[in-house]
């Protein structure tokens, strides 16, 4: 009940996801309990945390992937506990989690004998501390690169998705961006960030004319008076195919002889590199994408919900990439959703990523806990990479994150205004980037092996 909220955007949505998640929780309790019947108990108690995260793990790579619950991100209030992230990713806090719980467990059912009682419990109470202990530690020795600072102008212009965002035509949203900037001196500012689909109107730009539409003119208008100033901001795109043999497996079926991709998109101008455009490739279930869409759409047709945009599956791109600025950094343009994501994030900081940026929308959800959940995730982002992060959101919470996990600033929600701060390039990538989700790698081996004995035992 804790992803109660996603009743704003749609009721549907609600219960698809609760039951969902419950389902699948149930299903990973009933393979162990069917399971840890033919194995000894210390082996079923390895292959409980083992199987649950492997379970993640999958959660966050099939189709209806949605790991918004993974244990791990629980942590997110609590990040002066967890600064071994940078080793671990939020994996190691699940493992942490269960570790504990298993103990605990095993305590209780000793509590007749005292003795052993005491010292499960003392055992336990070394597990939680250690881990926090070795966190603090780091806390105090990691050190935070202050060279070249990159001054920042996060937007958060609070428009109305429902209502207002995709019936403003880009013009006039780009003048919102003009007079929102208006009192700060732009020649001061490296970058300028909007939110998520800030540029929206209709079913988006052409992609192939992009460079010569009247909102890419615009744009450099305005920027040819600030040369040190380059701008980023969330964009929808189109690309359309009139032969079968040219659409891609994600193009949309307008009318006979028509077929249409559309991206969720950021850009950035002016740009210095051939990386401009990034289009966002974690999609959330049911409203940008068709889970396992060859089965499913010849049978329901497109079932996408709205949410007060289009409601066609959107196209994506296979590879991350980061985007140069005048001052030598360069940014992730994290676009909403895929900002939960954490090893999906280190791939940008490989792509060459120094500073983080997240590009959301969070309105959907009105005034409750969603939006706050999506910005606390974001500081798990700030630990695993040890990156500054500079969040857009449209209607709220535009924040600037530290290295350590520690929100410097925000803008209070449901209000426009621009946060103007310093971020600053870091240069190191973290063990959790170099190698990701080994625990969870090695959870699934632990699991596969402990489910191939259990099955060959059965076969004796």
């Amino acid at each position: 009940m804790t992803s109660w909220w996603l009743w704003y955007s749609s009721v549907f949505g609600m219960f698809f996801a609760i039951l969902v998640n419950s389902l699948l929780m149930t299903m990973v309790f009933m393979m162990y309990h069917k399971i840890s019947r033919k194995l000894p108990k210390k082996t079923a108690f390895l292959f409980l945390p083992a199987i649950w995260i492997s379970f993640e793990k999958f959660h966050l790579i099939w189709d209806f992937s949605w790991p918004w619950l993974n244990l791990g991100n629980v942590f997110s209030e609590t990040t002066l506990w967890i600064q071994w992230y940078e080793y671990t990713g939020s994996f190691g806090g699940s493992l942490w989690i269960w570790v504990v719980n298993l103990l605990f467990f095993n305590a209780i059912i000793r509590s007749s004998n005292k003795k052993i009682l005491l010292k499960k419990v003392a055992t336990t109470l070394l597990v939680v501390a250690i881990p926090i202990a070795i966190s603090l530690a780091i806390f105090q020795k990691t050190t935070i690169q202050t060279n070249t600072p990159i001054s920042v102008a996060v937007l958060q212009p609070n428009v109305d998705p429902y209502t207002e965002k995709y019936n403003q035509k880009n013009e006039e949203s780009l003048a919102v961006v003009q007079q929102m900037m208006a009192p700060y001196n732009m020649n001061s500012i490296d970058l300028v960030i909007a939110p998520e689909t800030y540029f929206a109107e209709g079913a988006g730009l052409s992609l192939r004319n992009f460079e010569t539409s009247t909102l890419y003119k615009s744009i450099d208008d305005w920027l040819s008076n600030y040369p040190k100033t380059q701008f980023v901001t969330g964009i929808q795109l189109f690309k359309t195919y009139t032969s079968e043999d040219t659409k891609t497996a994600t193009s949309n079926l307008i009318r006979e002889q028509l077929w249409v991709d559309f991206y969720n998109s950021a850009f950035i101008h002016p740009s210095f590199d051939e990386n401009t455009i990034y289009h966002k490739s974690k999609l959330v279930v049911g409203v940008e994408n068709t889970p396992y869409r060859s089965i499913i759409e010849p049978i329901l047709g497109n079932v996408l919900l709205d949410l007060g945009g289009t409601v066609f599956t959107k196209a994506t791109q296979e590879y991350r990439t980061s985007f140069p600025l005048i001052k030598g950094a360069s940014i992730a343009p994290i676009i909403c959703y895929e900002s939960v994501y954490g090893s999906f994030v280190t791939d940008y900081v490989r792509a060459g990523a120094t500073i983080l940026v997240i590009m959301t929308n969070d309105a959907w959800w009105s005034n409750t806990q969603g939006h706050k959940q999506h910005l606390s995730y974001a500081k798990l982002r700030a630990l695993e990479t040890r990156k500054f992060i500079a969040r857009s959101a449209n209607t709220g919470i535009s924040a600037i994150i530290d290295p350590l996990g520690k929100i410097v600033t925000q803008l209070e929600y449901d209000t426009q205004g621009v946060l103007v701060s310093r971020v600053y390039p870091q240069q190191k990538k973290t063990f959790y980037v170099l190698y990701g989700d080994f625990i969870a790698r090695i959870a699934i081996l632990i699991a596969g092996l402990i489910l191939l004995f259990s099955i060959s035992r059965r076969k004796q």
